[in-house]
């Protein structure tokens, strides 16, 4: 414990890195001061966004690590001709600002989701993200009457409520014998059916026990998704999100003004600036942004708060470790506009292990009161799934 007449002279003296990962690769954080209390956090979805992290370090070093937005206006600032202001420049400081807000909590023993303006909540809602049969993207795994057959959606769906999961999603841009070429982003009419018949399937199967999100990873056309979400109007779909290529808002925002589905977007924009436009002419109906990517806990919080202002709720993308998963439960629990968090860690047995706290049940996360994001990297499950080449951090 640092006394609190000296909190305020507490400097970051470094910054490190290292890299985990199964199906992702996850770069945990840690900030280290003078006091000898470390922050940690993570970035995610960013090859190779620790390689900024030096020129970061440089310019907070020496710095108080209780003043987070100067620290990320600075960092903001100072990397913008490194591409800072999107990409994998922005993932690198969305690790900083999280393990920060780690940082801060601590040396002001309060938890992370009080320096975002309190909790409006106790627990957040998580959603886990199934997939059915072979993964999305086993090519051979390809053929409508093997694993990607509707019904197997609806069984996997089936099989994840039964676990205690009330919210699901699924990936709608699997292969199909009736895409004739993907890279034209159009589907033809028996390729609209064959993902009309897996909403079906799923919704129906899963009936009023949860809601059903589909993701579409930015595969089509404004006219197809058009066509697709007018073949799927009748069923019971929470959103599907990020259904258009993410360069164009004019073709965003034609897809979400003129659908009666729920549609999702923002994982692919950076910042507040970055959503400003989307939400300003409510070209999404949930803006879904990623904390450990899109620009960190304080910056998803200003997003939040500016989508509020038209009414849009907040749903977080996660493909995160528990670290980065409880930082986007902090922000959950800190905005009021908050729907859900994604879970996308249910084929990683040893998840859960990369912290010694227990983080997650099926459909919650409960907001701990412990200063800081309130969890603990346990450094033996760290060191023993290192990516090769990587090292574990110094000792605080």
């Amino acid at each position: 414990m640092v006394p609190c007449d000296e909190v305020r002279d507490v400097e970051i003296t470094d910054v490190q890195t290292t890299r985990i990962g199964t199906t992702f690769e996850w770069t945990l954080v840690r900030v280290y001061t003078d006091a000898g209390v470390t922050g940690t956090g993570e970035m995610v979805l960013g090859p190779k966004a620790d390689a900024y992290v030096e020129h970061a370090t440089e310019r907070i070093v020496g710095k108080s690590p209780l003043d987070i937005d100067a620290r990320m206006t600075e960092l903001y600032d100072g990397l913008s001709y490194l591409g800072g202001m999107n990409g994998v420049g922005v993932t690198a400081m969305s690790g900083i600002d999280v393990a920060l807000h780690d940082l801060a909590g601590k040396l002001l023993e309060v938890p992370a989701y009080q320096l975002l303006g309190g909790k409006h909540r106790d627990a957040v809602r998580v959603y886990c993200d199934v997939h059915a049969g072979e993964h999305l993207h086993d090519a051979a795994a390809s053929d409508d009457d093997g694993a990607y057959r509707p019904e197997a959606y609806a069984d996997a769906a089936q099989a994840v409520v039964e676990e205690g999961w009330d919210a699901v999603k699924f990936d709608l841009d699997s292969p199909d014998k009736h895409v004739i070429d993907r890279k034209n982003k159009h589907l033809n009419a028996r390729a609209i059916d064959y993902r009309a018949d897996i909403v079906r399937a799923v919704t129906e199967r899963v009936g009023d026990r949860a809601d059903v999100a589909f993701d579409c990873h930015w595969s089509w056309t404004g006219d197809t998704v058009r066509r697709l979400a007018s073949a799927v109007e009748e069923y019971d779909v929470w959103w599907l999100e990020d259904t258009v290529p993410p360069e164009n808002h004019d073709v965003q925002m034609y897809v979400t003004h003129n659908t009666d589905v729920t549609i999702a977007a923002g994982e692919n924009v950076y910042r507040v600036e970055g959503a400003r436009r989307l939400v300003e002419n409510q070209g999404i109906d949930v803006i879904h942004p990623d904390v450990p990517k899109n620009g960190g806990m304080l910056e998803t919080k200003k997003i939040a708060d500016m989508a509020k202002t038209y009414y849009i709720p907040l749903a977080l993308h996660n493909v995160a470790s528990p670290v980065g998963t409880m930082a986007s439960a902090h922000v959950g629990a800190a905005a009021s506009n908050f729907l859900a968090l994604e879970y996308h860690a249910r084929d990683v047995p040893w998840w859960g292990d990369v912290v010694e706290e227990d983080v997650l049940e099926p459909g919650r996360i409960d907001l701990p009161d412990d200063p800081g994001l309130g969890v603990t990297l346990d450094m033996d499950v760290v060191e023993e799934h290192l990516l090769e080449g990587e090292d574990l951090f110094d000792e605080a």
